[in-house]
């Protein structure tokens, strides 16, 4: 019986995917992929008055559904970044929710600012 179950799971998960062949996405072109290039992004940076590990900050960030980037800038400061938003009024809205988690959260000397998407080097 054992072996019977087990043939018939490899079947099922041998045919997952089957027929996916043509949804392969197309290319983007040179001129839409500028575009969105040139199109500014926003971050949404929460920073804390007292030090604090980023670790802990990051760690509770990602228990209230909130995805954090940790990055390093060019003066070697440690920031969290949440994003990047394609749009300013879609990282306010962002911020909004984080703000209201840490309100409910009774989170102290913990802010959170917009900032324009770094970009990478």
């Amino acid at each position: 019986m054992r072996k019977l179950v087990w043939v018939i799971a490899a079947l099922v998960l041998a045919g997952c995917g089957e027929g996916k062949q043509g949804d392969v996405p197309t290319p983007k072109t040179a001129v839409a992929a500028s575009a969105v290039a040139a199109a500014p992004q926003w971050d949404l940076e929460v920073r804390g008055e007292t030090p604090q590990a980023v670790s802990d900050l990051s760690g509770w960030l990602i228990e209230h559904a909130f995805v954090p980037t940790v990055i390093k800038d060019s003066s070697g400061k440690t920031r969290i970044l949440i994003g990047p938003f394609n749009s300013k009024a879609e990282a306010e809205a962002r911020k909004v929710q984080v703000d209201a988690a840490l309100v409910k959260a009774k989170k102290q000397n913990i802010e959170s600012v917009l900032v324009e998407h770094p970009l990478t080097p």
